[in-house]
């Protein structure tokens, strides 16, 4: 698997999907430093949250392929920066997780206008729960010529 670094706010589901793709047994816990945990970096929220620690995303995303920012549908509080991805000189994919748990197509609706501003793309939905959509995330993401970027 390409070397990711996953971001986002508190409690969107980076280190569920960290456990996820690492077959490791689902709990939750509060990251509290940069894990690595295989080919994945799993980063606090408050990394992404604070302005402050944006350096570290910025310089921990020089060993990685692809920057994964993830948005779970059922937050309704905006704190991720418009334009963030030209804070990379990585690809940087969008995964709205969480998608089991959505009651209003709304929440699908917002949580994708929020990638899109921060500049994501391709934007997947996924659920590390069910594992719907992560599939094809992982296989967009191998695809991606990260060579080039």
């Amino acid at each position: 698997m390409k070397k990711l670094m996953m971001i986002g706010k508190v409690g969107c589901g980076k280190t569920t999907l960290t456990q996820y793709l690492n077959n490791k047994e689902l709990s939750y816990k509060k990251t509290q430093a940069l894990e690595i945990v295989g080919d994945v970096i799993d980063t606090p929220g408050e990394y992404v949250e604070r302005r402050s620690y944006y350096q570290a995303l910025a310089v921990t995303s020089v060993d990685v392929d692809v920057v994964l920012l993830l948005q779970d549908p059922t937050d309704m509080t905006f704190a991720l920066a418009p334009g963030l991805k030209t804070m990379f000189q990585k690809p940087m994919v969008g995964a709205i997780t969480k998608v089991d748990k959505v009651t209003d197509p709304k929440q699908m609706d917002r949580a994708r206008k929020i990638l899109e501003l921060c500049g994501a793309e391709p934007i997947f939905t996924i659920s590390s729960v069910t594992g719907e959509g992560i599939d094809g995330l992982i296989r967009y993401i191998e695809d991606l010529d990260t060579d080039e970027k």
